[in-house]
């Protein structure tokens, strides 16, 4: 298969994979009912620790997962990881109880290799100056499947809460399938090298990583975002119902038309900002969407308004891509997969950081006692993570001579 060919291959892999995930968001308020919630501000707290669990997993799984994709190849490590990922969907259906959801999502935090392989296997095949445009695919594909997954998990949920989970199953089971037979491995032996020790454990190796001059402010920029954004994923669900009323099929609506916006952002609008004005000035600019995004959640009344602050915050998701691909054409060819892995257990601790901190302040200010009725308290709180990194970003830009 050709390089174009393999592109397309593991962009469809990820794809398959967004749909899966993009299946469960719109249900979280009823799965968590499901199991016992009482409010939506109790669901929300005990939805976070499912995610906290799922991203504290994963933390410690990554950068072992990357390494032993630059030892062993890309296809074996990224074809296990969908298996297990298909096994976990079928726990998330079975599962009546918060204890077997939370087992499931331990699970399915070991086995998030998806995205970290799929990043290094792109590395792979796409020369430094296509990068950044590249790992750019990789969000409007997320955003594809989010069109996809919501809506359809949406519709589906209407009619049984656990469909949408056997769904996911089906296509990751298809997906592995598919890969066994067709997918090509993206890294010749010769390219190959050990695992080294420090890889096992997710400290040193972000330790590691952050030693480099050349990484240590993009990965410290990149965890904060990283913590501030995980706002959507949290609270979305639970802020549509608490403030709004939605439904389910509602919730999923408005996850697709995110989508459809991160889609667009990044596959149309990224590649030509990345041309006019250069990595570091569409950073400020994501940065800046981003601000304005999150203060506009945080604050507005009424449903209608979210389809005025949605587009502005589809642009904030260029900035993880753009500092991805600086800190790529940063790091040596045989450490690609390294680099993602420590990249993908940044973002999984920001990931059990981030629930553990918003749905307490989300069930705060909407729960009995509340100093102020305020259901977008936790996207004000994003909003000034991301005023902080604006400094943060000029001096990287200062540092790079930019």
């Amino acid at each position: 298969m050709t390089a174009r060919g393999s592109l397309w291959f593991i962009l469809f892999t990820i794809l398959i994979d967004a749909i899966g995930i993009g299946l469960i968001f719109p249900l979280m308020p009823d799965l968590m009912a499901r199991v016992g919630a009482a409010t939506t501000g109790s669901g929300a707290i005990w939805g976070g620790v499912l995610m906290a669990a799922y991203a504290a997993t994963q933390f410690l799984f990554s950068p072992l997962i990357g390494g032993v994709s630059d030892a062993v190849g890309r296809k074996p490590v990224l074809l296990i990881a969908l298996a297990v990922l298909a096994v976990d969907y079928v726990i998330m259906a079975l599962a009546q109880t918060f204890w077997l959801l939370l087992i499931g999502r331990l699970l399915a935090g070991v086995a998030g290799a998806t995205y970290v392989t799929a990043t290094a296997y792109l590395a792979d095949i796409s020369p430094p100056e296509k990068r950044a445009a590249n790992f750019g695919l990789i969000g409007a594909t997320f955003g594809i499947g989010f069109v996809l997954g919501p809506a359809l998990g949406g519709v589906l949920a209407e009619i049984d809460v656990s469909l949408p989970f056997w769904v996911a199953a089906v296509l990751s089971a298809a997906n592995v399938v598919f890969g066994l037979f067709v997918l090509p491995e993206s890294l010749p032996p010769e390219k190959r090298r050990p695992l080294t020790q420090i890889e096992v454990n997710p400290f040193g190796a972000i330790i590691d990583a952050l030693r480099l001059p050349a990484l240590s402010l993009p990965l410290i920029a990149l965890f904060v975002f990283e913590f501030a954004n995980m706002v959507y994923p949290t609270l979305w669900a639970f802020w549509g119902r608490e403030a709004f009323g939605w439904s389910t099929a509602v919730i999923g609506g408005s996850l697709a038309a995110y989508g459809i916006g991160v889609a667009i952002t990044q596959a149309v609008v990224m590649p030509r900002l990345l041309r006019w004005i250069g990595d570091y000035r569409v950073l400020v600019v994501s940065l800046v969407a981003g601000i304005i995004a999150a203060f506009g959640f945080g604050l507005i009344g009424a449903a209608w308004m979210v389809a005025i602050v949605l587009p502005i915050a589809c642009l904030s998701d260029m900035a993880a891509p753009t500092m991805t691909a600086i800190m790529s054409n940063a790091t040596d060819e045989t450490r690609q997969g390294l680099l993602q892995g420590v990249i993908a257990s940044l973002a999984s601790l920001a990931a059990v950081l981030a629930p553990l901190v918003l749905t307490p302040v989300f069930f705060a200010f909407t729960g009995e006692g509340a100093p102020r009725y305020l259901p977008g308290a936790p996207f004000l709180l994003a909003a000034l993570m991301m005023v902080g990194l604006l400094p943060l970003v000029v001096r990287m830009m200062q540092r790079n001579g930019v």
